[in-house]
């Protein structure tokens, strides 16, 4: 199953089954998962930190018994929980790219109008009567 059939498949039970998240300020929905900040006192890091902690002690090597329902919805929880942490700090990572691309294209233009103004400045007087000209057509 590729990673979007499986986060999609994960979205899918966690709705149906009204799967909410624990958190300092009360329980939270999945939806509500895209608003929280990645970092900080209420964030997303601190519910997958909880989760993996409740994941690691609820982790007991049985090679009889199959998981219990209480373990797979911890685990769907965090895999929930860790699928929004991964798209959001994609997303932060383009904008971050996106903003240096437009910085570095303002910088360009920036230098272009520099050197068309000193292509105008090396001009003779009768040449930029000739364009004045021009420009009143």
């Amino acid at each position: 199953m590729s990673q979007e059939n499986s986060a999609a498949s994960n979205f899918e039970a966690a709705s149906r089954i009204k799967l909410r998240f624990a958190t300092g300020r009360g329980l939270v929905s999945v939806e509500d998962l895209w608003d929280m900040p990645l970092t900080g006192t209420f964030s997303l890091n601190d519910v997958a930190k909880d989760l993996h902690r409740l994941l690691k002690d609820a982790e007991e090597t049985d090679f009889v018994k199959k998981a219990t329902k209480v373990n797979e919805e911890l685990q769907l929880g965090f895999d929930v929980v860790k699928h929004v942490i991964d798209v959001r700090v994609a997303e932060a990572e383009e904008a971050k790219n996106a903003a240096a691309k437009r910085a570095q294209k303002q910088k360009l233009l920036g230098l272009i109008a520099e050197k068309q103004d000193d292509a105008l400045k090396g001009a003779s007087i009768d040449e930029l009567n000739a364009m004045v000209e021009e420009c009143n057509g």
